[in-house]
């Protein structure tokens, strides 16, 4: 029995005077990343998913169940930013509407001039699902980039958004248009420009 005790206090002395004279690993515990990973995306809105899932059906075709709806829609031309809109030297963006045989895409950007908030933009790009009444159901993508959140990183919501339009009204504006990022209401509209009609000139009497 002392003959066993002796043996398991020699092992125990050998393994501490191993353990001392190795060099600890560089690998344990783990070194924290140089980095941390970069995030291109906030968190999405209820219902909706950011990036797009890759299971979603690709969209072949616009439904259109009001022609006057996508009449308008064609000629939506503007973007407008709610959130730098009242900023005293702030200007729309650009959006086009164009159609690939039976699908509408709709991409447009707009960057902000206003004072101070110089580097400033948002974008859209998707495609159209179905034009209704007052509503054009877009599958895409809606990004705001604004420098004070988030330090600057883009802040998206996507998946199947709801423009909506109400009366005579000639703007579209996005119902799930809050930042994920600070909750604020981006206020993101497409704006339909009606084109300006010129008149015929009535002949002029020729002067004798």
């Amino acid at each position: 029995m002392q003959r066993l005790a002796l043996s398991l206090a020699l092992l125990v002395m050998a393994a501490s005077a191993f353990a001392q004279s190795q060099a600890p690993s560089p690998f344990y515990p783990a070194p924290p990343p140089e980095q941390a990973p970069k995030v291109d995306q906030g968190a999405p809105l209820g219902n909706l998913s950011s990036p797009l899932g890759q299971d979603q059906p690709k969209v072949a075709r616009t439904i259109i169940d009001s022609d006057a709806e996508a009449q308008l829609f064609a000629g939506a031309v503007k973007v407008v930013w709610g959130r730098y809109a009242k900023i005293k030297g702030a200007k729309p963006g650009d959006v086009t509407v164009t159609k690939e045989g039976a699908l509408w895409r709709v991409k447009g950007r707009i960057d902000s001039v206003a004072p101070g908030t110089e580097g400033d933009w948002a974008t859209i790009d998707g495609v159209a699902e179905r034009i209704s009444a007052g509503v054009v159901q877009i599958r895409g993508e809606v990004a705001f980039r604004i420098a004070k959140v988030m330090k600057g990183t883009p802040c998206k919501v996507g998946g199947t958004l709801h423009f909506k339009r109400s009366g005579k009204s000639q703007v579209w504006r996005l119902a799930e248009g809050d930042n994920p990022c600070d909750g604020a209401q981006e206020m993101f509209d497409l704006v339909y420009e009606k084109p300006v009609e010129k008149k015929p000139v009535p002949p002029q009497p020729k002067r004798t």
